[in-house]
């Protein structure tokens, strides 16, 4: 017979509304966003980004969730559809596309707490106690029912989660609270050049991890005036937060794993060199973001795809794979792998040395390439005989982006226009 304490927690959870705002472009992610919103990058050999709060949510047991969406949502949108577009409304649960539909004036979504305003109406209408906001580009596991039992426990207004982040890594990043003994918010600044230490940990901050909990008539009260406010940002971190923190009880909830102890997983992969360190750290041999446990599974869209082959065996010709994740469909082929992490439909032709490379879904690396410290965008053909990471010059002058870390970004843009500036040297030998 379940505890008293899970039915609590489980009645909280159904009183609740979760919104993920799921709009932002990620421009520091460079190219991997010119096709598509930072939530809908890929992640982790099978993921999106946005699977991760979405898996939260249901395994939290909140199903009523809404998706803002904006900045070039198209690809956002048909991935929720199809893995997330089976929920029933007449059971009580869904998983809701919102797109910016301009209902209170003439301008798109204007900052996260005008993307929350702008769908006062549909939240209204599903009669929930609390509302969640939720970061739509964060990876990470948690369970959100710990969260709300906290806020209804402080008798809070707002609660804010936030991790424990150093102060370097913080700076101009993220919103940065300072707390009395009693975890109740009395300073917060977003994204400030020099973060507040948390006293006793110098060099470590209070960050914000974008993720808040309202009781439902207090934000909705509170966007009204921030709506009517002059010169505001429409912004939780840079507006709301700052306006009421004198007035209101707005706490902070210390995110923690209980499975695990110590600093809990949480990744804001928003440059070039962050996402490729937090998939690489998915292949080593305990990464501290456990994909297989069946207690949380995240859940996405995959399609129905044959397994993983390895072909060829001879000396200098052999199909494997070494301390890598390979998704369905993939195809090594007389090829050495090795600490690296390939999406589905990954075609690895023969003779090809790849090492610390990220491959998004449907790339085809023909023969005798040799790639290391690079992320391979969607669908991407390397050309026979590439070299890739090896000389940070050479691949400037091919048109790729190098990053501060030497990680090595390749997408099909970059490859067509290489292909073109060389089409008139081409010419040139064949016309001699």
């Amino acid at each position: 017979m379940p505890s008293y304490a899970n039915r609590y927690i489980s009645n909280l959870t159904r009183d609740t509304y979760a919104l993920i705002l799921a709009g932002g472009r990620g421009s520091r992610l460079h190219e991997l966003t010119d096709w598509r919103a930072k939530p809908a990058v890929y992640f982790g050999g099978k993921h999106r980004i946005i699977d991760f709060p979405l898996s939260n949510c249901i395994n939290s047991g909140i199903r009523r969730v809404g998706i803002a969406t904006q900045y070039k949502s198209h690809s956002l949108i048909r991935h929720v559809n199809r893995a997330w577009g089976h929920f029933k409304k007449e059971l009580g649960e869904s998983v809701e596309i919102l797109p910016a539909s301009q209902r209170y004036g003439d301008e798109w979504y204007c900052g996260t707490a005008d993307a929350v305003f702008q769908n006062m109406d549909i939240i209204r209408h599903e009669l929930p106690k609390y509302v969640m906001i939720l970061s739509g580009d964060h990876v990470y596991r948690m369970d959100y029912g710990a969260l709300i039992a906290k806020h209804v426990e402080t008798g809070a207004d707002m609660t804010v989660c936030c991790i424990e982040v150093d102060c370097e890594e913080a700076a101009n990043t993220f919103g940065v609270m300072t707390v009395d003994e009693g975890k109740r918010v009395r300073r917060f600044d977003e994204k400030p050049a020099e973060p507040t230490s948390i006293p006793g940990k110098p060099g470590t901050c209070l960050a914000s991890m974008g993720n808040y909990v309202f009781n439902t008539e207090f934000l909705f009260e509170q966007l009204k005036r921030d709506a009517q406010r002059e010169g505001s940002g429409r912004d939780f971190g840079h507006d709301i937060i700052p306006a009421i923190i004198e007035e209101h009880n707005v706490f902070a909830f210390p995110f923690r794993d209980p499975s695990h102890p110590g600093q809990p997983y949480w990744r804001d992969v928003g440059t070039i060199d962050s996402f490729w360190e937090a998939n690489m750290e998915l292949v080593s041999v305990q990464p501290q973001l456990d994909l297989y446990d069946p207690s949380w599974p995240i859940w996405t869209y995959q399609e129905q795809l044959p397994p993983a082959k390895f072909i060829f065996d001879d000396e200098n010709r052999r199909g494997m794979a070494v301390d890598s994740t390979v998704s369905g469909g993939c195809i090594i082929s007389g090829s050495i792998v090795r600490k690296s992490l390939l999406f589905s439909n990954v075609h690895v032709h023969s003779y090809c040395e790849i090492e610390g490379a990220v491959v998004l879904p449907g790339v085809k690396i023909n023969r005798h390439c040799k790639i290391q410290n690079a992320i391979i965008d969607r669908s991407c053909e390397i050309p026979t005989g590439m070299r890739i990471g090896f000389d940070p010059e050479e691949d400037r002058s091919n048109g790729f982006r190098v990053s501060n870390k030497g990680i090595v970004l390749v997408t099909r843009d970059m490859l067509a226009a290489l292909q073109a500036s060389q089409k008139p040297t081409e010419s040139k030998l064949e016309s001699a």
